[in-house]
Formats: C-alpha cells, structure tokens, sequence
C-alpha cells in the first residue's frame, strides 16, 4: 500500500521488526475494510472517513498510512488480481483436465462464498468500464489466456469433448461469481439465513458435475 511515510524506524533491529509487525499488521486491517466499504459502495459511493471508521482508526491515522482512497483502491484492485491470477494452474498435470477444472471450481466458489466482497468489488469495477484496470489488461488477459489454450490443447488431444474454450472458462467465471455477485438471491433460493454461511461443497458438487458433464468427464 502507498504510505505518507516511508522513513525506517529508529531503534534496535529487534524495535524495528516490531514497528514492521504493527505497520503490516495495520495495513491489512485496512485493506480487509477498504475491501468490504469498497464491495458494498464502490469508489466514488466510500469515502475516506467510512474507510476509518470501518478500519476502526481515525481519518488523521488513515491518512497516516494511506495517501488517498484512490491509491488504497488501486492497491485492493492489485490485490484481488493477484489472488485470482494463478489459480487455474495451481492444481494436477495439464493432461489431467478432470482434477484441474475440479480444482478450480472449487477454489473458485469457496473463494466467493469466504471472501464476497473482492468479488463484488471486481465487478463494480467492472460495470464502470475497469478504468483503474488499465495497467493490469496485459496480466489478466495473458493469465487467461493460457487457460483458454490449455482448454483448447485438451479438445484437440482428445482428452475432454469439443468445447468453446472462451466460452467454457467464462461460464466457471459465472457459475462461481454468483454467489458473490447475487448472495441475497442465493440466500433465499437456497433457504440460507443472514449469518450462516452458504453451503460451499453443494454448491462445488454441482458445479464440477455441471462442467464435467458438458467436458464430456462425468461418470
């Protein structure tokens, strides 16, 4: 995150890791309220003071450790990103399609039904045209990119029945982000009273079912 100060602490090394310590430890407590405020407002609808208050600091210590609310947001964007990237590949072999699109339906849906809020920040980011996404394009592009021809080497190897490879990896997109993007609606489809969490393996189970099926995997 961008700081106003940047000047190392004084002290012993052992003063300083604990300065270090607390300096992280409060960035992370902002960056969980920025997530949430920014989730349910989006950034012109948060402001700097609900910002604080949600990070239980005041705006003067905000400003302390953050330089503005647009650069916080842009750090929480990165953040997001860089949770996302890599999950497609984190699982099995590339000739092993079943356990990989298994894999990432299941982290993907636990993702969004743990942490909902990076997803609806996403999208309302999204809905606004991604114009602080500008400098990622490139990195999320090229990460899905590789997914897409990994989907496409499977099809021509035979290994899972001819899909639209673009069509395939959005759909998981969709499937896995509703339940952040729409919780309310799933709550009440699914019979999920406020404060309990939604049933992330019934969600997976159907799912994986769903995508193994149309791969032509299932059974």
């Amino acid at each position: 995150m961008t700081t106003t100060h940047s000047t190392p602490a004084k002290g012993q090394p052992e003063e300083q890791s604990v300065v270090k310590r607390k300096r992280l430890a409060m960035f992370r407590t902002i960056r969980e309220a920025a997530i949430r405020e920014f989730g349910k407002n989006g950034l012109s609808g948060t402001s700097t003071q609900a910002l604080a208050d949600a990070a239980g600091i005041t705006k003067a210590q905000f400003h302390y450790y953050i330089t503005s609310k647009e650069d916080l947001y842009r750090e929480v964007l990165n953040y997001i990103i860089a949770e996302w990237s890599d999950m497609f590949f984190a699982s099995a072999t590339a000739d092993d399609p079943a356990t990989i699109i298994a894999d990432y339906l299941r982290m993907k849906i636990r993702h969004s039904v743990e942490h909902p809020d990076m997803t609806r920040l996403f999208s309302l980011e999204m809905a606004r045209g991604g114009i602080d996404l500008e400098n990622h394009w490139a990195d999320i592009l090229g990460s899905a990119g590789k997914a897409i021809k990994m989907i496409g080497g499977w099809c021509e190897a035979g290994l899972i029945k001819p899909v639209d490879p673009v069509l395939f990896l959005m759909n998981m997109w969709a499937v896995s982000q509703y339940y952040a993007e729409y919780e309310v609606q799933a709550r009440g489809l699914m019979g999920t009273a406020e404060g309990e969490p939604l049933d992330a393996e019934r969600i997976t189970q159907e799912a994986i079912e769903l995508f193994l099926a149309r791969a032509g995997l299932a059974g």
